[in-house]
């Protein structure tokens, strides 16, 4: 976790608070490289510049908050009470948690331990240049995480549903900034057991 960029402080938001349906439930705590999925997320979030973490939980949350403070006890805690609404909830919860001076917020999808950390401060780089929206692209295709800038927060607080911040994004158009990343790590997700095999971090491109 290092220190903000130009505009003000900005703060990482891990969204934890699924069932894992299709994964049968516990997606997040299933083990992974000696760890656990969730560890893959709260790595890079802490390898961004920001400066706090907040993982939102839901669903299992008291054994995925115990997850996310056994790999760095920084880290911010919310339960999103209404999580069971979908995506949306997790990320008005998060949102809201933030201090007011927060600049801008990345969303970090807790299913997602592949993110490539070189492409964090690119985002960075790009709000500070004055973009609303940052996020990264592989081969043509957008992915996560995605960074957020303040502007933005009043609409995120009206998010509902499991959309997520999708239709925030699609409404900037070319205002949104879009940064290549290094490898398909952006785009990759665990949604069944199958997929844990690939879910630990490729040479090169681990956060740790």
């Amino acid at each position: 976790m290092t220190g903000a960029g130009e505009i003000g402080p900005l703060d990482g938001v891990v969204l934890a608070a699924g069932f894992g349906s299709r994964f049968g439930g516990g997606k997040l705590l299933a083990p992974v490289g000696g760890g656990v999925l969730l560890d893959g997320a709260l790595r890079a979030a802490f390898a961004a510049p920001v400066r706090s973490v907040t993982v939102v939980t839901g669903a299992d949350g008291e054994r995925v908050a115990a997850a996310a403070r056994a790999f760095d006890p920084r880290v911010r805690l919310v339960h999103a009470a209404d999580h069971a609404e979908g995506m949306g909830a997790s990320l008005r919860a998060g949102i809201a948690s933030l201090p007011d001076d927060a600049a801008g917020a990345f969303v970090f999808l807790g299913d997602m331990p592949r993110v490539p950390v070189g492409v964090l401060q690119p985002l960075a780089d790009a709000l500070a240049a004055g973009a609303p929206a940052a996020a990264p692209e592989f081969q043509g295709r957008r992915g996560n995480p995605v960074l957020l800038g303040r502007a933005l927060f009043p609409e995120l607080m009206r998010l509902t549903g499991d959309e997520g911040a999708r239709r925030v994004l699609q409404a900037l158009g070319d205002r949104l900034a879009v940064v290549e990343a290094p490898d398909d790590g952006v785009l990759f997700d665990v949604d069944e057991p199958g997929d844990l095999t690939t879910a630990h971090p490729r040479a090169g491109g681990d956060p740790g």
